[in-house]
Parts: structure tokens; C-alpha cells; sequence
């Protein structure tokens, strides 16, 4: 009969301790999960703040389109036809992308400063116009030339003091040239020549400032 009795007494004590613990980790888990659910709230308000910051990066000079989700330079640029070279531009076309490149420099760094866990990549686009069905003739000439507009630009920039290559490693530059074809380019009608041109596409990486967070 003793027996029995300390076997219970032996059991309500396990019990109890298997309850206390089990209590204990609970707590723990409903923390944790406090805590994730503040991470990502925050992390969420952050991301948005940044991407209201990069549609707004440069009013003045870039419009933001929402469909594209490029922005459209404001200068008024047009190649000639089949030309890819910057002196081939109006001197007005040139002063106003060398401003453009200068703010566009300066509001990235800024970005960059604010936070460093976030990277960013720019496009620099190129664009050929589209006539007498040259892109089924020869659809790698609007390759290439499209490539060379937007390799002219960067060049442009870099010649005069603005070379996106120093944001590096929390901004990567990629040059582009999206042929005859693209979402940014203006209208699907052969012949506008508005398509003689280069656009710019910025977004956030957001995978390392997350992970980052995440480990934290």
C-alpha cells in the first residue's frame, strides 16, 4: 500500500514538472512569435517607405510610369535614326541627362546611406524603333543598337564625374538593350520615334535586408 502511495506521489511530481515546463515553453513560443510579428510589420513599413522613396527619387527630371514600373527620362531624347552616339543629341538633350544623372546619383546614395541592409538594382535601357518589319528582317541590329544607346548613356555619366559603378556593392548597375521590343517603350506602332531612346528601372533587393532581419 506504501508502494502505491509514493508511486502516485511520484507521478503528481512528474506531472507537475512536465506541466511547468510545459507552461515555460509556451511562453517562450508565444515571445518568439510576438517578436516575428513586430519583424515583420517593421519590416513591411520599411519596404514600403522605400519604394514611395523610389517612385519619388526624382520628380524634376524622371516620370514614373505605373504600368512599365520604369521611370521615363523627362529630357527630350531622340537618336537619330540607326545612331547610338551621345554628340548626335541635342546640346540641350545632353545638359539636361547630365543634370538627370547627377540627381538620380545623388538621390541613390542617399537611399543607400539611410540604409545600408538594402541593395538596389538600375537598368539602364536602350530602345530601337520599329519600321517596315525590322524586327523579323533583322532583329539582332535592334539588339545591338538598342545595347549601344544605353552603353552611350552610362558612358555619358561616367565621362562626366557620375559613375553608378562606386554604389557598388549596395547598388548594381546592369546596361540593357531591349530591341524592337520591351515594356517601355511608347506605344505598339511601327514608326514612333519616340522609341529611339533609353530608359531607367530601379528597384530594391530586399532579400538581404530581410535575412538580415530575420537572423537578428
Amino acid at each position: 500500500m506504501k508502494s502505491k502511495n509514493l508511486f502516485w506521489v511520484s507521478y503528481s511530481d512528474l506531472m507537475t514538472s512536465m506541466f511547468f515546463i510545459m507552461l515555460v515553453l509556451f511562453i517562450l513560443a508565444v515571445g518568439y512569435l510576438y517578436h516575428q510579428k513586430r519583424a515583420t510589420e517593421e519590416q513591411l513599413r520599411e519596404i514600403k517607405n522605400i519604394q514611395t522613396a523610389l517612385r519619388n527619387i526624382d520628380d524634376e527630371n524622371f516620370s514614373f510610369n505605373e504600368e512599365s514600373y520604369r521611370y521615363y527620362l523627362n529630357a527630350n531624347v531622340k537618336f537619330p535614326e540607326n545612331s547610338a552616339k551621345m554628340d548626335s543629341l541635342s546640346p540641350e538633350s545632353r545638359e539636361k541627362l547630365l543634370e538627370t544623372g547627377q540627381s538620380l546619383y545623388s538621390s541613390l546614395k542617399k537611399l543607400i546611406k539611410r540604409n545600408e541592409s538594402i541593395n538596389y538594382l538600375m537598368v539602364v535601357e536602350g530602345n530601337t524603333q520599329r519600321w517596315d518589319r525590322n524586327w523579323i528582317k533583322i532583329p539582332n541590329v535592334g539588339y545591338r543598337l538598342s545595347y549601344k544607346r544605353a552603353l552611350a548613356l552610362v558612358n555619358f555619366w561616367k565621362k562626366n564625374g557620375i559613375n553608378f559603378y562606386d554604389l557598388a556593392p549596395n547598388c548594381e548597375l546592369l546596361i540593357a538593350g531591349s530591341g524592337y521590343f520591351g515594356q517601355s517603350r511608347v506605344g505598339d506602332e511601327p514608326g514612333n520615334p519616340k522609341n529611339r531612346r533609353f530608359t531607367v528601372q530601379i528597384t530594391s533587393k530586399v532579400g538581404k535586408y530581410l535575412s538580415q532581419e530575420v537572423s537578428k
